[in-house]
């Protein structure tokens, strides 16, 4: 095969062909639209990752074991919105392009509950050394 053939897509192959491979072409701006919320959540997901991240470098605001594991469990809310940020994505799109139902979104209940969490152990933490 020479370098200007593409190989024909195969139920096996990427993860791109076998998306585009199933329903049709929805209207564009849905498509942009679900990019556009994808990558919403991806720059929510990078505002979790430096907050751990400036958590973490703080100093002596918090004690250390708790300093650490606020900005480890920031870190991992954020790895974790970004993962699923790619397969909301994907699910949204393959519905688009099927048109069925959109999915409901399994990012808004771990985001929310791990902030919340997140939120009161930081003030409980924050009023127990004052």
């Amino acid at each position: 095969m020479s370098t200007l053939e593409t190989p024909d897509p195969t139920p096996g192959g990427r993860w791109a062909d076998r998306l585009l491979a199933e329903g049709s072409d929805p209207d564009p701006r849905f498509t942009l639209a679900n990019e556009r919320t994808f990558l919403a959540w991806i720059r929510t997901a990078l505002a979790m990752i430096a907050g751990g991240i400036g958590l973490a470098l703080s100093g002596h605001l918090l004690a250390a074991p708790l300093r650490s594991g606020l900005a480890a469990g920031l870190a991992a809310t954020g790895a974790l919105i970004a993962a699923l940020a790619f397969r909301r994505w994907l699910r949204t799109e393959r519905a688009l392009r099927r048109a069925e139902t959109l999915p409901l979104p399994a990012l808004a209940p771990v985001m929310s509950y791990g902030l919340a969490i997140g939120a009161v152990v930081l003030l409980v933490a924050l009023l127990a050394t004052r």
